[in-house]
């Protein structure tokens, strides 16, 4: 517990609080608290914690409480409120941990938990939940449907908010994530889920009350169970997955330090414009790891060439224009990538059939490689680098525009203009501070490499005739080929 802010210190002593003042009405005498009730529903959600912190197991379970919270919201649809207050503690306190503090998680989860399942429990009351179950404890009665489905829905509605609000708290105080950012998107995010686990935890609490008793109601737990570890096997391979595009482009940018970021931003695009489009939600996330992917052949191209100050000499530049062939070999056998496996390979194919490696045009290109092109080119030109600053977005949506038809696909184009008017473009980082550039913008000889001064590059040039900005050196040739190549100047 020292390790953790006093602020979060503070916050875990007021859930613990009110965790203690929830549950304490269940102890005073003549509270008729269904102690048999009470401890078999928190040995059942003790069980189903237990196996998180089996080595047998390993992680091949789900180790969350929020596995079980159809087991917590039948515990709050059967039990008096300071009652339910009491079944998710045993539990939280023994389950698994995977990161410290663990002490400070643990007695956090409970107390959250604690009053949680308490809000849930007096929606439910208030509502006439218990009525419509079948009357008190020992009443066999018929369940009021469709009536019982109101105080549920109360009740994971009360559910949902108190968790929010104490997720949002921790988040503040332990994680030191701003107030304004702490609560956004977690309700949205869980109410359906909350919902699904209510009905869950309402067929349960139906089958206890039912002449077939409590052990009817693990016909509903298993199978909740069940799912449950299959939702989180899911989670854990869309975990590993995410880890291995994280690993590549931490490498690609570690490599190639001038194009820091890149990579992101190009998926964030790629994303952009396949909205537009109207493509499925289920092709986005391939199309995001084809733009954060795109550039990954570049670890198969000498160091020296990515950073050489000065112009690339022509057995360079095909080198450099190796790059795609190097991806698409680097990820073949990840099978996850699907298209975005020949988005890396052709990204820099061109409408007109001059582009490489393989001189496709138009449809022969793939779509993901025609998306993925568009958001390269938009990035590389509104991103500042240490050679040359980067253009507005307006004058770079007009550069694309130019070049559509032959180097773009249109509809791509178009695409990408109506999302910026739409939504804006946060994504313009630099690759390098603005101080950087002017520092080397002042240099007395530019592209000249000091002792012990590191890598020094060229000054942004001075714009040509036509307006449009000439290559500076062959690093700015490069990166027209890496990515914008939107002037007569194509490599090779």
């Amino acid at each position: 517990m020292r390790s953790t802010p006093r602020a979060a210190r503070v916050c875990i002593l007021g859930a613990v609080i009110c965790a203690v003042l929830c549950s304490l009405p269940a102890w005073t005498p003549g509270a008729a608290t269904p102690w048999g009730t009470l401890a078999l529903l928190t040995t059942l959600y003790l069980v189903c914690e237990l196996p998180g912190r089996c080595p047998f197991f390993g992680s091949s379970v789900p180790i969350s409480a929020g596995s079980f919270f159809p087991l917590l919201l039948a515990a709050a649809f059967l039990l008096p409120p300071a009652a339910a207050a009491l079944v998710a503690i045993l539990g939280s306190l023994a389950g698994r941990v995977e990161q410290p503090p663990f002490a400070a998680r643990r007695v956090w989860r409970a107390a959250q938990l604690s009053v949680t399942v308490w809000a849930a429990s007096c929606a439910h009351t208030v509502l006439g939940g218990p009525g419509a179950l079948g009357g008190g404890s020992g009443d066999q009665g018929v369940p009021d449907f469709p009536y019982a489905l109101l105080p549920a829905c109360a009740a994971a509605l009360a559910f949902s908010l108190v968790l929010t609000v104490l997720d949002g708290c921790i988040l503040v105080t332990a994680e030191r994530q701003p107030a304004r950012h702490a609560w956004r998107g977690l309700l949205p995010h869980s109410l359906g889920p909350h919902l699904v686990h209510a009905l869950a935890g309402l067929m349960m609490a139906v089958l206890w009350r039912s002449s077939y008793g409590p052990l009817s109601a693990l016909f509903v737990l298993l199978p909740m169970y069940i799912s449950c570890w299959v939702f989180a096997q899911y989670h854990r391979e869309h975990a590993a997955h995410r880890a291995t595009i994280r690993a590549l482009v931490q490498a690609v940018d570690i490599k190639d330090k001038y194009t820091r970021g890149h990579s992101e931003r190009v998926g964030k695009a790629s994303v952009l414009i396949a909205r537009e489009l109207g493509m499925q939600e289920s092709r986005l996330e391939a199309l995001r790891f084809a733009g954060i992917l795109h550039d990954v052949g570049k670890l198969g191209v000498p160091t020296r060439v990515l950073r050489k100050d000065g112009p690339l000499t022509p057995e360079e530049r095909r080198v450099i224009e190796l790059h795609p062939e190097y991806g698409h070999e680097i990820v073949r056998g990840i099978g996850f990538l699907d298209e975005a496996r020949a988005a890396i390979l052709h990204h820099h194919e061109r409408l007109d059939g001059s582009g490489y490696p393989y001189g496709l045009s138009g449809r022969q290109i793939p779509e993901f490689a025609r998306v993925v092109a568009v958001a390269d080119a938009f990035d590389a030109m509104t991103s500042t680098r240490s050679y040359r600053r980067g253009r507005p977005v307006p004058a770079a949506v007009a550069e694309l525009e130019r070049c559509a038809g032959s180097q773009f696909d249109p509809q791509m184009v178009g695409a990408l203009a109506r999302g910026l008017a739409r939504h804006g473009w946060s994504g313009a980082a630099t690759a390098v501070t603005a101080d950087e550039v002017a520092v080397r913008e002042r240099m007395p000889v530019p592209g000249a490499r000091e002792e012990g001064a590191g890598d020094v590059r060229r000054p942004s040039p001075a714009p040509s005739p036509d307006g449009r900005e000439r290559a500076a050196d062959g690093r700015e040739a490069a990166d027209r080929g890496d990515g914008t190549d939107v002037s007569a100047e194509r490599p090779g």
